[in-house]
């Protein structure tokens, strides 16, 4: 490309006096640096709008000074301010941007106090205190990004002592032993004396792509959630939650059921969620133990970060990515991991199978599409959204029940066998919770004891049990039926 074309890129990234001033930079660059920048192609220089995007983020991320630099290196293996400046970036997008309604606020509060009433008949857990809040994307990440680098703050340690191991002991001068730049563009960005030192230059370079990664998750993820208990667990600091409404309603338009009985669905989920963490003040504790003894169980695999790193066109946060990835690098074969991931599933199958059971309970004589409803949420979490399959590699587990099905309809027949009083006491302590069956013994401990279940005659009665003020049955469950 042409000088022209260059200084004019300089100036669309950077504005007019500081493009000015990266330019004559680029002019004191040795001959050979300087030749190879002419000879790309214009095509591939990185759009200024994301270069732009990109100097906000790491501006707002503690990178504007060497004093930052080492801040943030001390304080932990994941720079959550820059993580969250990049998510909001994504967040407040074109798309994102949007600020919630007068109308959607009304609409979720009518919904929220709606279904409220339909769980005070369905549960003996009382409301969450609080109110829920109708919630945009960017509040979602403002929300739940601390709570997600604590979740990772294990693995992501464990990445940066095993990054900087890989570049200091096994590629010694594989990259010529020179570092221009901290993050790779056409003219590099100079890296201050005190950072020169290998050892916190490899923080500073694993800190950072690591927050990048997780900022680009959260970001791409806040377009997918729809209530801040979507992950089966406790992330909001308000315990009664809340719904990004914008993606409520583009939900509802995709499958074309009317807005109101899709916000007052995800609303009655978001409720059972949060009367159930409010009222068991264990479980979430016991979910952060279990993912934090997972997380610090995660090794990695060596070889694979420096293959991943042998591969990178330069060291920048975006080329490391691959090295941060745990799909990539890790290794989680332990039998104590298997243990621990068993742990973890069997907790969030039995916490979505509850609130399956009682979304089911609640709404079934007010939601004419809630069987639909509870099938496309059923599928969803079975398989994962890409931002959610994104921050599984970097968490290193999934967040996802395999049993819900059973999970839910094992709460159904503890609650037609012994009552709602009798099933929520079970929540009292871990010890007291059901055990789900045997991956051999599905089968059988899909059949109910005492026989089968009569499905038709047990969703009259809950009908008209429903009309009296009285408690429901059992689920009609495709499954069930089957039977």
């Amino acid at each position: 490309m042409d000088e022209n074309t260059l200084h004019q890129w300089f100036i669309d990234c950077f504005g007019a006096v500081q493009g000015e001033m990266a330019w004559r930079q680029l002019e004191s660059l040795p001959d050979q640096i300087r030749e190879q920048l002419m000879s790309q192609s214009p095509e591939d220089l990185p759009d200024p709008a994301q270069i732009r995007g990109m100097m906000q983020a790491f501006a707002g991320g503690g990178l504007n000074s060497f004093g930052e630099m080492q801040q943030t290196i001390a304080e932990g293996p994941i720079n959550v301010k820059l993580a969250k400046s990049i998510a909001l970036q994504q967040a407040n997008d074109a798309d994102g941007g949007r600020i919630v309604t007068a109308e959607e606020g009304n609409a979720m509060r009518r919904a929220m106090s709606e279904v409220n009433l339909w769980l005070d008949t369905t549960t003996g857990f009382d409301p969450a205190p609080s109110h829920a809040e109708a919630l945009t994307r960017a509040a979602w990440v403002e929300g739940t990004i601390e709570q997600w680098a604590q979740f990772a703050a294990p693995v992501a340690a464990s990445m940066n002592d095993a990054l900087g191991a890989v570049i200091s002991e096994r590629l010694g001068d594989a990259f010529d032993g020179e570092i221009t730049g901290m993050f790779a563009g056409p003219v590099p960005i100079p890296i201050p004396e005190g950072m020169k030192d290998p050892r916190q230059l490899m923080k500073l370079f694993a800190n950072t792509s690591y927050a990048m990664q997780l900022g680009q998750a959260a970001g791409a993820m806040s377009k997918e959630v729809r209530g801040s208990y979507d992950q089966g667990i406790e992330l909001l600091k308000n315990p009664a939650g809340g719904l990004i409404m914008q993606n409520v309603d583009e939900y509802a338009g995709e499958l074309e059921i009317d807005a109101s009985e899709v916000t007052a669905f995800i609303a009655l989920r978001e409720q059972a969620y949060a009367r159930l963490y409010a009222t068991v003040p264990w479980l979430m504790p016991r979910f952060a133990a279990l993912i934090g003894k997972y997380a610090r169980g995660i090794t990695i695999d060596l070889d694979a970060m420096e293959e991943q790193l042998r591969g990178a066109s330069s060291l920048d946060p975006d080329s490391l990515s691959g090295a941060v990835n745990l799909s990539n690098v890790g290794l989680t074969t332990t039998d104590e991991q298997k243990e621990t991931m068993h742990s973890i599933e069997t907790l969030l199958a039995l916490v979505e199978g509850w609130v399956d059971c009682v979304v089911w309970r609640s709404g079934m004589a007010h939601l004419p599409h809630l069987e639909q409803l509870r099938e496309m949420m059923r599928r969803e979490r079975a398989v994962g959204g890409p931002a959610e399959l994104t921050f599984e590699n970097l968490l290193g587990l999934q967040l996802r029940p395999k049993r819900t099905r059973e999970a839910a309809q094992l709460w159904e027949r503890i609650t037609a066998d012994q009552g709602v009083e009798a099933r929520d006491a079970m929540w009292g302590h871990p010890d007291l919770l059901p055990s789900l069956p045997d991956e051999t013994d599905r089968t059988e401990a899909a059949e109910p004891k005492g026989g089968r279940i009569d499905w038709d005659a047990e969703l009259s009665r809950l009908l008209d049990d429903d009309a009296n003020g009285g408690d429901g049955t059992n689920d009609p469950d495709d499954d069930a039926r089957s039977n």
